[in-house]
């Protein structure tokens, strides 16, 4: 064989080789930030992830536009938080995809809050009451302890559905899991000064992370979940906090600010945007610095007067 032919035939099994590496990347799309972020970590060069949603989006509102049902049609896992927290628009998506592959019941859809002890379960559902959830809060990610359960779930899904990688992904969990482990040892000493601190919210979207941190939620702007304020009900708020002082109101990267900011200036508590997902500030920029940035903002409200 000549030297060009020896380079040609070199060549070609480079390209062959990662041109399959790339074709054999698991197409996974998440539902939220938070769980395209946890699954890049648990996957890594083994995963092609792409997020529906970004954490300057309602992720109860989204439109189930061309675009998404193209990628749902081409996924072969969907990682989603579930709990009915998309169900104004996920169902769609899976009917008007037609991917047999991801539709519920199926190994390639996942849904994180399976996994996690749900919190304000409702014993009566009526949904006059505004945004309730049969399953529960599906806000789950905002505490770090669900993102571990769900990691350990999420490798399991991994393995199953890209079998021929299963030992990467468990060595990938085993790694992940250490990071942290060694976090959460450092989240608890630097949340230690919220702990007992009383807190208004915007919406009922924080009781995972009050629950983690053990802060006291006196009132919610919000009359029902997912109702904007009304003027009245702002009224009855301020003097909630009149009678019952709170520290801060905390509200979502997400969310119109001028409610928090109204109760701020008018009962002089500290308004605190928390990035409540992955990219929801500027310091959130993996699942990690979600947390750190989270409790940096928190203990400066904390502090600030």
């Amino acid at each position: 064989m000549s030297t060009l032919n020896i380079f040609v035939a070199g060549l070609s099994l480079v390209c062959a080789t990662a041109c399959g590496s790339a074709q054999a990347a698991l197409k996974v799309l998440a539902c939220e930030p938070e769980w395209a972020a946890l699954t890049q970590e648990l996957g890594g060069d083994l995963v092609d992830v792409s997020s529906a949603t970004t954490a300057l989006q309602d992720p109860h509102q989204i439109q189930a536009k061309p675009s998404l049902i193209a990628r749902v049609r081409n996924a072969n896992l969907i990682v989603c938080t579930g709990a009915e927290l998309e169900i104004g628009w996920l169902p769609a998506l899976l009917q008007q995809a037609g991917n047999s592959k991801v539709q519920v019941g199926q190994p390639g859809n996942f849904a994180a809050a399976d996994f996690v002890r749900k919190l304000d379960v409702p014993t009566q559902l009526d949904r006059s009451q505004g945004d309730v959830h049969a399953a529960g809060n599906p806000h789950i990610q905002t505490d770090p302890r669900n993102i571990a359960a769900v990691a350990v779930a999420l490798t399991a899904r991994l393995r199953l559905v890209d079998a021929g990688h299963a030992a990467q992904y468990s060595e990938r969990y085993a790694q992940f899991d250490k990071r942290w482990q060694q976090s959460m040892a450092r989240w608890a000493v630097l949340a230690a000064p919220l702990k007992g601190t009383s807190v208004v919210s915007q919406h009922n979207g924080f009781v995972y992370l009050y629950e983690w941190l053990g802060l006291k939620e006196v009132a919610v702007l919000e009359p029902k979940p997912g109702v904007e304020p009304t003027a009245s009900h702002l009224q009855q708020v301020l003097a909630t906090v009149k009678a019952t002082p709170a520290r801060m109101v905390i509200y979502a990267a997400y969310q119109d600010p001028r409610p928090s900011d109204w109760l701020s200036k008018n009962a002089n508590v500290i308004a605190v945007k928390v990035p409540f997902t992955v990219g929801g500030s500027d310091g959130a920029k993996d699942i990690f610095s979600l947390f750190d940035d989270t409790l940096a903002r928190l203990n400066a409200g904390l502090v600030s007067k």
